[in-house]
C-alpha cells in the first residue's frame, strides 16, 4: 500500500521476533498502544520468552500478572526488587502462580521484596513443581514457606535464603530432608547457629553452605543424628 512504512508490512511473526529482542517493559507498553497488530506481536513475543526480569522495574501487582499471562514458554522469572521500590505483595504472587507457565519455571528470583508474606509465597511455590533455583533472600519468610518448598520442590538444587530471619533451623531440616537433589544453600545473615549447619550436613553432606568462611571441613561421622 502506497504510503505504508516497511515496518508496517511485516508479517506478524516477524515483529513478534523483533519484540523478543526488546528488554525494556516500558518500550514493549509503548510498542503494544501503536496498532491492533503490534499488540498482537508483543503478545507473541512474551509467548516466546524463555526469561523475564522485572529487575530494576517499578512493577506492580497488575502489570506483572497481566505479562505473564502471556510467557506461555517461560523457565526463568526473576521479579527481585532493584533500584526502585518494588510494589509485588501476596496478591500479585497469587495472581501469579495461576500463569499457565508457573508449572514449568525452574528458576525464581523474589529477593529483596519485602511486601511478601509465606500466604503468597505458599501459594506460588505449591505450583511451581519444577523448580530448580529459587532466590527468596532478603524477604519475611518462615518455615511455613520451608515446608511448602520442601513439599513442593523435589528437584531443587540451589536456594538462597539471604537474610531471612525468621526461618530457624527446624525449617531447614525439613528442606534439606525432602529437597533430595539440594546442591547448595545460601544462609548468610541468618539467625541459626553453627551447629545447624553441620546437622544440615549430616543430612546431606555434599551439601554446599554459604557463607563460605564456616568452618565446616569435620568428619559427619563425628556429627550427631538429627
Amino acid at each position: 500500500m502506497e504510503g505504508e512504512a516497511e515496518i508496517d508490512r511485516l508479517p506478524i511473526d516477524l515483529l513478534a521476533h523483533i519484540f523478543v529482542l526488546i528488554t525494556s517493559f516500558t518500550d514493549l507498553a509503548q510498542a503494544r498502544g501503536v496498532c491492533r497488530k503490534w499488540k498482537q506481536a508483543v503478545k507473541q513475543s512474551l509467548g516466546r520468552r524463555e526469561s523475564l526480569s522485572f529487575a530494576g522495574w517499578k512493577m506492580d501487582d497488575d502489570s506483572t500478572s497481566r505479562l505473564l499471562r502471556s510467557a506461555y514458554s517461560l523457565k526463568e522469572l526473576d521479579i527481585s526488587r532493584s533500584r526502585w521500590s518494588c510494589q509485588i505483595t501476596d496478591t500479585g504472587l497469587y495472581r501469579i502462580s495461576m500463569a499457565k507457565c508457573i508449572s514449568n519455571l525452574t528458576s525464581i528470583s523474589l529477593w529483596g521484596i519485602t511486601g511478601i508474606t509465606d500466604k503468597g509465597v505458599v501459594q506460588l511455590i505449591s505450583r511451581a513443581n519444577s523448580l530448580h533455583h529459587l532466590n527468596i533472600g532478603g524477604t519475611f519468610i518462615t518455615d511455613d514457606s520451608l515446608y511448602a518448598i520442601a513439599h513442593s520442590c523435589p528437584h531443587l538444587k540451589t536456594v538462597i535464603l539471604w537474610s531471612c530471619r525468621h526461618v530457624t533451623k527446624t525449617g531447614l531440616f525439613v528442606l534439606v530432608k525432602y529437597c533430595r537433589k539440594l546442591e547448595s544453600i545460601n544462609l548468610w545473615g541468618t539467625r541459626v547457629p553453627v551447629d545447624c549447619f553441620l546437622a544440615l550436613i549430616t543430612i546431606s553432606p555434599a551439601l554446599q553452605i554459604k557463607p563460605r568462611g564456616l568452618s565446616l571441613n569435620v568428619d559427619a561421622s563425628m556429627l550427631p543424628i538429627v
